[in-house]
């Protein structure tokens, strides 16, 4: 059994997540941030990160950005072990928190086109397409799930 937790980011998890973002592939699906970058952005109050938890070892990290419209943006998702179903669980976690503790109806998120990992995993979680967009000429869909 995978035993996954989701808890409030402490300060002191933020160079292990730096170091994750530049790990293997994550990079190439993920714009990282600096150590200063990830400060600045836990310091905003419509930010909330949370550490991901595999056995009780820190194992990832996701970033949220609460919207006025009871809307939540899933901003980020960082597993340091990819296949083994941790991402996915965190996910399931995420999604319950943000129900229960940020009132939330709706998380939306992007993800570029070439991620065909992220986008498999995102619709067999529920997540379906309802625009795209470009970055720095890279196709993102934007994908979201409802709670109503």
């Amino acid at each position: 059994m995978v035993l996954i937790e989701i808890k409030p980011t402490q300060i002191e998890h933020i160079d292990a997540f730096v170091a994750m973002e530049k790990a293997g592939t994550t990079s190439s699906y993920i714009i990282p941030y600096s150590k200063e970058q990830h400060l600045a952005e836990m310091h905003k109050e419509d930010i909330v990160y949370l550490s991901v938890f595999h056995q009780g070892v820190l194992a990832g990290f996701i970033i949220l950005a609460c919207e006025a419209d009871q809307s939540v943006e899933f901003r980020r998702i960082v597993i340091a072990s990819k296949g083994q179903g941790v991402g996915q669980k965190a996910i399931s976690l995420m999604e319950t928190h943000c129900v229960k503790q940020l009132n939330c109806k709706r998380i939306w998120l992007d993800v570029f086109e070439s991620n065909l990992r992220g986008i498999h995993i995102y619709n067999k979680l529920g997540y379906r397409p309802f625009d795209d967009s470009l970055h720095m000429g890279k196709k993102l869909i934007l994908m979201e799930k409802k709670f109503y």
